[in-house]
């Protein structure tokens, strides 16, 4: 699987200032400016619950969907969280993405994790 020109950032912390300053930006910015051909933002873990509840961070996503950033969370996370369906109602692909993490990682494909 070849995953060249592509970048994953996957979304760990709910640090609002983080998030709105570096993961947002960046993600945006490289998708924008055409630095990857293909972005993608992974909200994993805590960040499935802070994007279901503040609408600020709602705004953001929508903003990076609307730049061409796909956005996806994992399943089980949003699941565990009872966030699911809030995910999906905002754009969100809501799926398991233990093997798709797994075989980026395989591949040495380009992953920032915050």
């Amino acid at each position: 699987m070849a995953f060249e020109n592509e970048l994953t950032v996957l979304w760990t912390t709910d640090n609002l200032i983080t998030s709105r300053d570096m993961v947002f930006m960046y993600t945006v910015n490289a998708k924008k400016n055409g630095w990857f051909e293909n972005v993608i933002l992974v909200i994993w873990g805590a960040t499935a619950k802070l994007t279901a509840e503040n609408e600020e961070v709602q705004g953001w996503v929508k903003d990076a969907i609307e730049a061409g950033v796909s956005v996806t969370a994992c399943k089980a996370c949003a699941d565990r969280h009872g966030v699911s369906e809030k995910l999906e109602t905002l754009g969100i692909d809501v799926d398991y993405l233990g093997v798709a993490l797994s075989d980026r990682l395989k591949a040495n494909s380009a992953l920032l994790t915050v």
